[in-house]
């Protein structure tokens, strides 16, 4: 396998994985400070796919973080593989949620005049949510480029 930026392992694979969690741990904390959110359930679904999402990270963040401290890269196929798929069946959940929270927010509180206080939360909660997925996407797209150039 060939080595380049985002490989796991390495720095940048790290800083990827680091801002999938920030970006994650953030939607959770903006949504779960406002208190109605459980209500939706596309937001409970939110919150649900990111709490996944800050799981996922830290782990494969802590697997890049001991291969720096060793030096190593981690070129195993079997490896990639999980990666690459738990990456793609995140993102998905990520970009499923993010999208039907949008949805339900757009709907319910901007065309229907509903909005309260809140909406400013929700809406945060969900961009950190997108920009959790796009970090998403890249890692994803690393491993499959990873898979693919063998």
């Amino acid at each position: 396998m060939k080595d380049f930026p985002g490989t796991p392992g390495t720095f940048t694979a790290l800083t990827l994985r680091v801002l999938q969690f920030s970006f994650a741990a953030g939607s959770i904390v903006c949504m779960t400070t406002t208190p109605g959110f459980f209500e939706y359930t596309a937001l409970c679904y939110l919150i649900a796919s990111m709490g996944l999402q800050v799981i996922w990270s830290f782990g494969i963040a802590l697997f890049d973080a001991k291969a720096l401290i060793t030096k190593k890269i981690l070129h195993n196929l079997v490896l990639v593989s999980l990666f690459a798929i738990g990456d793609w069946v995140t993102g998905m959940l990520s970009l499923a949620a993010a999208s039907a929270s949008a949805g339900l927010l757009i709907l319910y509180f901007r065309d229907l005049g509903k909005c309260q206080s809140d909406c400013l939360k929700y809406w945060m909660s969900i961009t950190l949510a997108f920009m959790s997925w796009v970090m998403i996407e890249i890692s994803s797209l690393i491993m499959f480029w990873l898979l693919a150039a063998g």
